[in-house]
């Protein structure tokens, strides 16, 4: 008796978790033999991959630039300001440290703004 009750119980939760995710949308299609599949729709991320590449893109393309007008000895030295700050400005001190690519860029950008 107990193993039925377990294999009940089981069989609900499996139908509470489908009938969850069908809230949220669902699909249905006709199967190869002739049977309709309903199926809960999947759930696609809101940030797409372009996105989040033109916004590495644009904040690589900041760096450079404040590498640029600021020189790098002062951006160093702003850098390592932050670097002793409070845990937020050492995490800020991380991103913002100099990197091959916004070093790059800074040395292209440099004769323009000068």
């Amino acid at each position: 008796m107990g193993e039925q009750s377990n294999n009940f119980y089981a069989r609900l939760d499996r139908l509470e978790r489908k009938h969850g995710a069908m809230s949220r949308g669902y699909t249905a299609k006709v199967g190869p033999d002739g049977l309709i599949v309903v199926a809960p729709r999947r759930v696609q991320s809101r940030i797409s991959g372009r996105s989040l590449i033109l916004f590495v893109a644009a904040f690589l393309l900041f760096k450079g630039f404040l590498m640029a007008a600021l020189g790098f000895g002062s951006y160093d030295f702003r850098v390592d300001q932050l670097r002793a700050g409070t845990g937020l400005e050492k995490a800020g001190a991380f991103v913002m440290q100099r990197d091959p690519v916004s070093q790059f860029l800074a040395e292209k950008i440099g004769p323009v703004l000068r």
